[in-house]
């Protein structure tokens, strides 16, 4: 933010054509902190200064004559949040105490937010690390058992239209095998393990992510199977094998992206159904209709059978206002 910004706003320096706070200059980015004692007439006069070379430029706002504004103190961005809150305490009254707490917790949520951001760009390196390495596997494996196929004098037209359906229908599937699994087991036996996906997450990880391993056990030996025999069996075990994996990539993306903001998925967001999709996802988190929905992609729909429409759009709503805000 440079001082020109901060003018045509209607924020203005008192003292300029000095320090930072020159208008012709330039500067950094500002911190502006508000202090109620001034707004409300029980603080010190604008314009007052401790003259120390570290203390924050009042400003005001406005052009016309005093009035009750609400005064605002610009530092640049790297000094330290708390000695603001000493010098606002010196200043209006607040208590040292008072303005080192403040500070403190300042400097506590500026740490807390900077470990999610580390903790985010480390889960979506291995994401995009393992999401990269099975689909390479799988993409050059299909391509080499096609080719391998074409060796012989004429393509085996059953085996590859069964490889392709029981991918297809894998992929359907595994829907069905997720749901019955997250109510069946993860709600129960296994709740051990998935409550971690239901509380804040401390790290990167969360031991519910175990599971996305064990299911990727079956998928890559399905696929090795699949890859190094021919015949009717192997080429299904294979198409069952690729389906796995396509759901277990697109279950990432949309539950580990886009529901719990775990992976940059862009625009993934303003697509209809998957925002229906999420919604409804967060619906189980609440546990609003006893744990429903326990599906992802036909989330929604679990939710329409339990007489959940009208709370399946209240969420769908309250996801397109936060958006726009």
């Amino acid at each position: 933010m440079t001082t020109a910004v901060a003018s045509s706003l209607g924020v203005h320096s008192v003292r300029r054509g000095s320090g930072f706070c020159d208008p012709s200059r330039p500067v950094g980015n500002f911190v502006c902190s508000f202090d109620p004692l001034l707004f409300s007439g029980h603080g010190p006069r604008l314009g007052s200064r401790t003259g120390g070379r570290g203390d924050p430029d009042p400003l005001h706002f406005g052009r016309g004559a005093r009035k009750a504004v609400a005064p605002c103190c610009a530092v640049p961005e790297d000094w330290k949040r708390a000695d603001v809150g000493v010098g606002a305490a010196a200043e209006g009254g607040i208590g040292l105490e008072g303005a080192v707490a403040l500070g403190a917790s300042a400097a506590r949520v500026a740490e807390r937010q900077a470990r999610k951001k580390a903790q985010r760009y480390t889960y979506l390196a291995g994401a995009v690390m393992s999401s990269v390495g099975i689909t390479s596997l799988a993409v050059a494996a299909v391509g080499s058992r096609f080719f391998w196929q074409l060796d012989g004098a004429e393509v085996p037209l059953t085996e590859t239209l069964s490889t392709f359906a029981l991918a297809v229908s894998a992929v359907v599937g595994m829907e069905f095998w997720a749901r019955w699994a997250h109510r069946e087991l993860w709600h129960n036996t296994l709740w051990s393990m998935h409550e971690s996906h239901h509380r804040p997450r401390d790290g990167p990880f969360e031991l519910n992510d175990i599971f996305a391993i064990v299911n990727a056990v079956p998928a890559i030996s399905l696929i090795s199977y699949g890859f190094s025999n021919r015949g009717l069996l192997p080429g299904l075990c294979f198409g069952a094998g690729i389906g796995i994996t396509l759901y277990g990539m697109a279950y990432m993306i949309i539950h580990d992206g886009l529901g719990h903001r775990r992976l940059p998925v862009g625009p993934l967001g303003n697509v209809p159904y998957l925002r229906r999709v999420v919604a409804a996802h967060q619906i189980h988190h609440s546990g609003k209709l006893d744990g429903v929905p326990f599906g992802l992609f036909l989330g929604p729909e679990e939710v329409e059978e339990v007489g959940g429409t009208e709370e399946l759009q209240k969420e769908i709503n309250r996801r397109i206002a936060s958006a726009r805000v």
